[in-house]
């Protein structure tokens, strides 16, 4: 079976895949949610003008230097004043007060002296001096969060102040995570000869919920066929959106993932993939379930799940911004030239002094090394049958998640 390119089985994976339905949360649970409608502003920021200091609200036309003038009252944030500001008047102000009627500037409490009932200007004003107009910030109506865009912390506090106390969302893709294997095991186990520690599940999880996506972890299915058919329709009968399993995906006697998918009814749509690390990846659907099904070993397991995973989390969650961005950067270390498979090498960044940053491979790239995985910041993407590339010449990068 010749091995399918990258482009080809990216698309696959993305093929229909529409957002989820809407639903509507409370705002405090909308971190991290993508929103599903335009959202526009409720009401007008700031409402009226305000004082930008603490000061005195004035006529520009009286605030001459040395200028005396009659404060006849007082206005606080969220307490505006009933009277007309007249020639020779001032109010005193603070910040987020409401300028009175008849003022145009705010001399701040810094520049004046107070006599009394009287202020003296010790530095001239001009109009609209320290005042925040009306709807500098926002005008109702306007729509600031459009259809798509990720809620981070920032925009929350937008939303908030449009006066939204819930906002329309996409329901989070709910991923179910599956390993396979007899020799696995959890973290802080007894090991016996020939077992290891599991650690995908621990990756998968915390990649996939850095995309806003829900997870649920089936465990481990052991090495048959009713094993691993039962976790496959654990993750059915879970209302799981996407099945990823790790492990069991090879040509193995062991490895009976693919058979107890294509058992249960699933439409596979590729198995083997022109991708180093991660050649045995496989993808399919099981009724309105996606299926990816990672190799086991980690540093594979972890990549394909970064190229593809997290595109498909990003395109079911109704985000805009569905592909990754790659960057270009100075090979820090001479490569061999590439196979008929697309590479993608854990390398370290450092700053270049031409603007690029560096990116060197990080040494062995054999798919078991984890330690030289977490060492990475960022994979040199290396298409196939690529030449030889010196130190110092151009490449591509995708950086890892921070």
């Amino acid at each position: 079976m010749a091995l399918m390119p990258v482009a080809d089985a990216y698309a696959a994976v993305l093929k229909d895949a529409a957002a989820l339905p809407e639903e509507t949360v409370a705002l405090t649970d909308a971190h991290h949610r993508t929103l599903a409608r335009d959202i526009a502003a409720l009401r007008t920021q700031p409402p009226a003008a305000m004082s930008a200091m603490d000061g005195y609200a004035v006529r520009a036309a009286d605030a001459a230097l040395g200028a005396r003038l009659k404060v006849i009252g007082e206005v606080a944030a969220g307490r505006p004043f009933d009277q007309a500001i007249a020639a020779g008047q001032a109010a005193r102000i603070f910040t987020g007060g409401v300028v009175p009627d008849g003022a145009d500037a705010i001399v701040i409490q810094e520049d004046t002296t107070q006599d009394g009932d009287t202020v003296i200007v010790n530095e001239a004003s001009t109009p609209g001096k320290n005042i925040r107009k009306a709807g500098i910030d926002f005008n109702q109506g306007d729509v600031l969060l459009p259809r798509g865009a990720l809620l981070n912390d920032r925009a929350l506090a937008l939303a908030a102040g449009m006066n939204h106390p819930h906002l329309p969302v996409h329901r989070r893709p709910r991923v179910a995570i599956l390993a396979t294997g007899d020799e696995l095991v959890a973290p802080g186990s007894s090991l016996a000869p020939g077992q290891i520690i599991f650690s995908n599940v621990f990756a998968l999880t915390a990649l996939a919920r850095s995309e806003g996506a829900e997870t649920i972890d089936l465990g481990i299915a052991r090495d048959t066929l009713e094993s691993t058919t039962d976790g496959i329709r654990r993750a059915r009968n879970s209302g799981a959106d996407v099945l990823v399993t790790t492990g069991g995906a090879s040509v193995g006697d062991h490895d009976l993932v693919q058979a107890a998918l294509k058992a249960e009814g699933t439409d596979m749509a590729f198995w083997k993939i022109a991708l180093r690390p991660g050649k045995p990846m496989m993808h399919g659907k099981l009724g309105p379930m996606r299926v990816l099904g990672l190799p086991g070993n980690p540093v594979s397991s972890y990549i394909c799940a970064y190229l593809f995973l997290v595109p498909l989390i990003r395109a079911l969650s109704g985000r805009t911004q569905i592909d990754h961005v790659f960057e270009q950067a100075t090979l820090g270390r001479q490569l061999p030239a590439n196979d008929q498979r697309q590479d993608y090498l854990r390398a370290r960044l450092d700053a270049g002094g031409d603007g690029l940053p560096v990116a060197t491979s990080v040494g062995a790239q054999d798919s078991s090394l984890v330690a030289n995985l977490a060492a990475a910041q960022a994979l040199i993407v290396r298409p196939p049958f690529v030449p030889a590339a010196p130190a110092g010449s151009t490449c591509t990068i995708l950086r890892l998640p921070n």
